[in-house]
């Protein structure tokens, strides 16, 4: 899916530095949350530049055509962008190699800077490095937190996956369930498999499920043929919203008590929550892994400011369950959430 260029918002120089320095604030507020005094620091290291204008950016997802979740990180980049008078074009996906050519020519092009989310990062690696390499400033996001500084990037923005998946599978080992099945969507996705790693861990009994979500009809049928085969299943976690309703629908056509979570949220999410067949969503805030990274890269390429120390920008975990689902719903709708 491309994403066009946004044109550039003109403002005064005082707007400009009141939204410079309100951003800052805001992005000092989330680190100090993410990194506790007991926090470990490895440093940042990134290639001397001098300092200059942040005039566009690319950002260059895995995600597939169509796909909520990234339809709300493309929304918070866009957003940025206009708010900052910097051009945003998105480009996404779900094939590694395309992916890597999408950043290749962003890097062709002579972007200011670069936001890169790396499900499969060894087939990115030289893409990445050689941005890195020409100047441009590297913000990763989403996936591949533990390669980003290797690669050169200076920031990585987005959750941590296997402690996510360590908090969904407490949630529901707490709620009394007994046998997980965690239901993966893309193969060679690292982040998949560190999500349900650290479910599995946490709740003590589990086994996986590939799925392909490019074909919805036969992930569903997938679901249901595990859990009709073995019905001591008794709790289901996906992992992409648009997998967790072909789950609700499973459970019901296979006639089984499991219950249902899921990781992201869409309207489909927000709709089952509220009618008790999801338990929860684990909301890794998505609108910010968009939004985010351009305050970032602004201020580097105006101040030559860093984040983070080394350590990721946590953009989650957060639960949405009965208790507020409400209160997001709405958020959910205007592609914010």
């Amino acid at each position: 899916m491309l994403g066009a260029f946004r044109s550039n918002v003109a403002g005064t120089v005082a707007q400009r530095l009141s939204l410079r320095v309100g951003l800052s604030l805001a992005v000092g507020v989330i680190l100090a949350a993410c990194s506790g005094p007991g926090a470990d620091v490895v440093g940042t290291t990134q290639s001397p530049v001098a300092a200059g204008e942040l005039e566009s950016v690319a950002v260059v997802t895995h995600g597939s055509a169509g796909d909520a979740f990234w339809n709300v990180v493309k929304n918070g980049a866009e957003a940025a962008g206009k708010e900052l008078g910097v051009a945003v074009q998105y480009n996404s996906s779900g094939d590694p190699g395309q992916q890597a050519k999408l950043i290749d020519n962003a890097v062709a092009q002579g972007v200011d800077g670069l936001v890169v989310s790396m499900a499969n990062p060894e087939a990115l690696r030289l893409s990445v490095e050689r941005a890195v390499a020409a100047g441009i400033p590297v913000v990763t996001i989403n996936s591949g937190e533990s390669e980003s500084a290797a690669y050169g990037a200076f920031a990585h923005v987005g959750q941590s996956e296997g402690l996510a998946g360590q908090a969904a599978g407490r949630r529901l080992a707490d709620a009394g369930r007994k046998k997980l099945l965690c239901v993966i969507h893309e193969a060679g996705n690292i982040g998949a498999n560190q999500r349900c790693d650290g479910a599995t861990r946490a709740f003590g009994n589990g086994a996986t499920l590939q799925v392909d979500i490019n074909n919805p009809t036969d992930a569903q049928s997938r679901i249901n043929g595990a859990l009709e085969a073995d019905r001591s299943i008794d709790a289901v976690l996906t992992l992409n919203s648009q997998v967790a309703a072909r789950a609700v629908d499973a459970v019901r056509e296979s006639r089984s008590a499991a219950t249902v979570a899921t990781f992201d949220l869409n309207t489909d999410v927000v709709e089952a929550i509220r009618a008790g067949a999801l338990l929860f969503a684990v909301d890794q805030q998505q609108y910010e892994q968009g939004y985010l990274p351009i305050v970032l890269l602004q201020l580097y390429r105006t101040n030559l400011n860093t984040v983070g120390g080394g350590t990721p920008v946590q953009t989650g975990p957060g639960f949405v369950d009965a208790d507020n689902v409400e209160a997001v719903a709405t958020l959910v709708a205007q592609g914010t959430r």
